[in-house]
Parts: structure tokens; sequence; C-alpha cells
């Protein structure tokens, strides 16, 4: 007679999907499934991604089981992680591929004679952020062009720099200030 499953902890069903044994790996998606499943959905706000998202996880804990350390942490905690990031790099896919397809849409549109009034408005416009965001300091230059540019979030930004989030977040916030300041004086009026 087989175990009963339910009865087993996380870490040895993993032990057990490293195994290729299936009934382990059911066992924790019938555990685990529903939370990453909801995360996943909060994160992407689609259903059927989110399902893709459930699906990506816990066939990479299936392929890679020994990802899993269960010393830094339970295995619902590394299954949520994997959701959120897998989520995330979902939505940031699907927004460079909408602005890809924007830039597209624009290009092939002509431009009506009074869009180009507004268009070299904007090319100024853009001209003088360029120039002012040479000015600033490196360490708030790059912080603002990492999460502004890159579209990275602050606490992404502090990670790949090695930095405290509450320095990241300082250097935005002085950058941005000195960027208004100067976009001001060059008679651009950001501020209302």
């Amino acid at each position: 007679m087989e175990p009963d499953l339910r009865l087993v902890d996380d870490g040895a069903l993993v032990v057990a999907v490293a195994a290729s044994d299936e009934r382990a790996m059911a066992e924790l998606h019938r555990r685990h499934g529903p939370a990453v499943y909801g995360l996943a959905l909060r994160v992407l706000g689609d259903a059927a991604m989110a399902e893709d998202v459930m699906q990506e996880v816990f066939v990479r804990l299936w392929r890679a089981p020994g990802r899993f350390d269960p010393t830094r942490g339970e295995l619902r905690a590394f299954l949520l992680r994997e959701a959120r990031s897998r989520g995330i790099d979902r939505v940031r896919a699907n927004e460079a591929r909408q602005r890809r397809e924007d830039r597209s849409g624009r290009e092939d549109v002509p431009t009506a004679p009074a869009d180009i009034e507004r268009e070299v408005w904007e090319m100024i416009r853009s001209e003088k952020v360029r120039e002012a965001l040479v000015l600033l300091p490196p360490g708030e230059r790059q912080a603002i062009t990492m999460a502004y540019f890159e579209g990275h979030t602050y606490r992404d930004v502090a990670a790949l720099l090695g930095e405290p989030e509450g320095t990241i977040k300082s250097r935005i916030r002085l950058g941005l200030k000195r960027l208004a300041d100067a976009l001001d004086r060059a008679g651009l009026g950001v501020r209302s």
C-alpha cells in the first residue's frame, strides 16, 4: 500500500519529484497550485495567462527540483516568488510588444499637417529632457534612466545597483526635481 502523500511534508515531496514521482508532483500542485494561480492572476489580471504562469512554475519545479533550497525558506514562498517573477516577465514582455506595435503603427500613418507643430514641440521637449538628464549627478541619472527609460521598479534598480531601496528612491526623487527645475528654466513648464 502506497503512503498517503497528504501526510508527507513538502521537502520530502520535492525529493520524490527529483526522482520523477508524478504522484508527488500532483500533491504539490494540489497544495500550492491555487496560491500560485491566485498570485499570477493578481499580477497579470488575465485568467488564461495566470494559468500559463502556474503551469510554467510547476514545469520548472518538475524539470529542476534542485533549484528549491529548503534552507532558504518554504516551498510555497519559493513557488510564489517564481510565479511573481514569471508574471512580471510576461507583463513586461506584453508592454514591450505593445510599444513596438504602437511605434510600428505610428510609423505607418502619415503625419497630418496639424500634427507637425505638436511633433516639433515634442522633439524640442525630448531634446531638452536629454540635455537636462546629462547634467544630473551620475547616481541620479543612472537611477532615473533605469526606472523610467528601462522600466525597472525601485526595488529592481536597488538590486541591480547593489544599493538600499531608500537610497535609490531618494536619488530618483532628487533627480526628478532637478529635471523639473531645468525644464522650467528652459521654458517648458512641466509644473502646473
